[in-house]
């Protein structure tokens, strides 16, 4: 493990999307680190509303082609991938016909097609995870952000808990405001159960609908750290985290934000 690495999992960056809160840092926080001489690679979905040439995203041919099975149903991962002018930032796209269409509009899948948001998720930690492992790239810090990529400290934790990949990594999940209304598909936890984790390992998925709190909670059990990224988080997933006695990050907020980032992550693996 090379303590300069640091892997983003996030689920917005811009100008890929819009800008707001979320998609500004997603492009922000991974800039500035680098630039303090860190080694970085983020992720995120393949959004239909990308725009591909505008991008200039182009696929990975020898990172594309596994089959991600879900549900009993195979879903082909695509791998692409585009760079940021000026920082030369790599950002690569986790893409699948079935979970991200293409179309014309603004909206994103998550907001278009709710029902598929449980395998979605799924889909999205398994194709970074596995895309991660072809790279033999083996991060000292992971850094998750949105709900999007709330499974994966404990897929990451349990699933792959013996890969040399991860061995060692520290994995932060950042605490945003806002979410997604309503729940996630109420066969979610079995599904989960079929990438196989156990009842134990959900424990704070059952008894009930999967909403936004509940995914954050379980993202939050299984990161080593946590971060609020913004002013507007719900002050029960603050109190929950704060209780967890993990490293708390407070919002550091708009500016020297990077610093912050760069101290948690040196207290982490020091």
């Amino acid at each position: 493990m090379n303590s300069s690495k640091v892997l983003y999992i996030s689920q917005e960056i811009t100008p890929y999307l819009a800008p707001d809160v979320m998609s500004t840092l997603g492009r922000m926080i991974p800039q500035g680190i680098q630039e303090r001489g860190y080694e970085v690679r983020t992720f995120m979905p393949r959004y239909g509303c990308i725009n591909e040439r505008r991008n200039q995203l182009h696929e990975v041919i020898r990172l594309s082609g596994l089959n991600i099975a879900i549900d009993d149903t195979d879903h082909p991962l695509i791998i692409k991938v585009a760079t940021l002018q000026p920082s030369r930032m790599q950002v690569y796209f986790i893409d699948n016909d079935d979970y991200f269409l293409r179309h014309t509009g603004e909206g994103l899948e998550t907001d278009i097609m709710p029902d598929d948001n449980d395998e979605r998720c799924i889909f999205f930690t398994r194709g970074v995870i596995e895309t991660v492992k072809k790279l033999r790239w083996e991060p000292a810090v992971i850094h998750c952000s949105g709900w999007i990529s709330a499974l994966a400290p404990m897929f990451i934790k349990r699933n792959y808990a013996d890969d040399p990949t991860f061995a060692g990594s520290k994995i932060v999940y950042s605490l945003y405001g806002g979410g997604f209304e309503g729940t996630l598909d109420s066969r979610f936890a079995e599904k989960l159960r079929m990438e196989g984790f156990t009842d134990d390992d959900i424990a704070s998925l059952l008894g009930g609908d999967v909403d936004f709190a509940k995914i954050n909670r379980l993202a939050i059990d299984y990161a080593d750290a946590i971060a609020q990224s913004t002013a507007d988080v719900d002050p029960a997933l603050i109190e929950y985290a704060k209780a967890s006695g993990k490293p708390f990050l407070p919002y550091p907020g708009d500016e020297d934000y990077a610093d912050a980032y760069d101290n948690f992550y040196k207290e982490l693996i020091k």
